[in-house]
């Protein structure tokens, strides 16, 4: 790989990718503009209860009972002892109205129900949620931001910054488009892709700036591609591991898991294909030049 980044089609390569990239952004932005999300409890509110059936009771079993009992979809999932279920549905909008209790609702099935405990998220708890998550975000990427603009020319910061809202605009895409519930372990997902990402924006800016200053009559594209080849095979363990991780949680994290392991599978792919394409042609665009990271003498006389 190190020799097809030294090859001189390894430019034409990376302007390729991130012009995808901008066209993948692009789209994003029109479905969750248009699609907007499918809001979890954590910030709509909702009724989060802990039965316990028949061992036997599978969740086809369950669902269309408690979904035509409710009049609303149910999410369902297993909990670690046998025959124990987690419901979580909608507050209904009259709590203090008389509602079909789950026993009454799931009494066709086989054995006793009993719900062992429930508890309630109002709307006004899912709202703090939901701010106090976009106030997370915000914050991460103001911190994100002063700490590039401190360690690098402005033209390779912004590279590393487009490099990261373009993961988020995806993974955020990817769920606008699936309508997958996003809910709390989503949002931490993202906040972890954010810190991720840029641990491989930095890497591969940092090789640029060096190079930058060691082979001041070399083009700014060739030094590019250098960097890319000198930190590929470290991006690609990296990342090939964390992958491992990732997925081994996905399929055996159980369905609570599942999308935070999914925005996560995703966030580092995209991060790893960021940080090598848009983190380094962005600042090459903007007329990044080695000159901008030489040592510049001071004048004797004052």
């Amino acid at each position: 790989m190190s020799k097809l980044m030294n090859m001189g089609n390894a430019s034409q390569w990376r302007y390729g990718t991130s012009a995808i990239s901008i066209l993948l952004m692009c789209v994003s932005l029109f479905f969750i503009t248009t699609k907007g999300f499918n809001w979890g409890l954590d910030f709509t509110g909702g009724v989060v209860s802990e039965i316990q059936v028949n061992s036997k009771v599978t969740l086809s079993e369950l669902n269309p009972l408690l979904e035509v009992g409710l009049g609303e979809k149910v999410s369902v999932v297993a909990s670690e002892a046998p025959g124990r279920w987690i419901i979580r549905y909608s507050v209904p909008d009259d709590l203090n109205r008389d509602s079909v209790s789950i026993e009454s609702l799931l009494s066709p099935l086989s054995g006793d129900t009993k719900v062992l405990n429930t508890s309630i998220v109002g709307p006004q708890v899912g709202e703090d949620l939901a701010n106090q998550g976009g106030l997370a975000l915000l914050v991460s990427l103001l911190c994100i931001m002063g700490y590039l603009s401190i360690r690098f020319e402005w033209r390779l910061a912004l590279g590393s910054l487009l490099a990261l809202l373009h993961d988020i605009v995806f993974v955020l895409g990817f769920f606008a488009l699936s309508q997958m519930e996003f809910n709390l372990t989503v949002l931490a997902a993202i906040l972890a892709i954010l810190g991720y990402s840029l641990n491989d924006s930095i890497i591969i800016a940092d090789r640029i700036r060096d190079l930058l200053r060691l082979k001041p009559k070399e083009s700014t594209a060739d030094i590019n591609n250098q960097a890319i080849a000198a930190t590929f095979t470290r991006t690609m363990i990296t990342s090939g591991t964390t992958l491992l991780t990732v997925s081994a949680l996905w399929l055996l994290g159980g369905a609570s898991l599942q999308g935070f392991s999914i925005a996560m599978f995703i966030g580092i792919i995209v991060g790893t294909w960021s940080s090598i394409a848009v983190g380094t042609s962005l600042p090459e665009v903007l007329g990044l030049k080695p000159e901008h990271y030489q040592v510049k003498s001071l004048p004797e006389s004052p």
